[in-house]
C-alpha cells in the first residue's frame, strides 16, 4: 500500500499557466502576448482607441499614435503606463515605450 498524497489546494488558471511557462522555451511571446491583451485596460478606452501598430521589438514596447499631443500625452505618463502593463501582466515584461507618429 503506498502513502497517500495529500490533497492539492486548486490553483486559478493564471497562476498556473504562469508555473507551466516559466521555463518554456516560448515564455517570451506569451508573455509579449498577455501585455497585448491588457493593453486597453491599461491605457483606458479613450487612449487605447487612438494607439495603433502595437508591437515588441525585444522589451520595448513601440506603438504609434495619431498626432503629437497624444505623443506628449503617452510621454507624460509612460512611467505609469508601463508599471500598469507590467502589473497586469504579472511581472517586468515591458522596460521601454517608444511611440511613433
Amino acid at each position: 500500500m503506498s502513502p497517500s498524497k495529500p490533497p492539492r489546494k486548486p490553483q486559478g488558471l493564471g497562476s498556473l499557466l504562469t508555473t507551466y511557462f516559466e521555463d518554456h522555451p516560448e515564455k517570451e511571446k506569451v508573455m509579449r502576448g498577455r501585455i497585448l491583451s491588457v493593453w486597453q485596460e491599461a491605457l483606458g478606452p479613450l487612449l487605447a482607441e487612438r494607439v495603433s501598430r502595437v508591437h515588441f521589438e525585444r522589451d520595448v514596447l513601440i506603438f504609434t499614435v495619431p498626432d503629437a499631443a497624444w505623443r506628449h500625452e503617452i510621454h507624460m505618463n509612460q512611467v505609469m503606463i508601463k508599471q500598469k502593463l507590467n502589473e497586469l501582466a504579472g511581472q517586468q515584461v515591458v522596460e521601454q515605450l517608444r511611440v511613433r507618429g
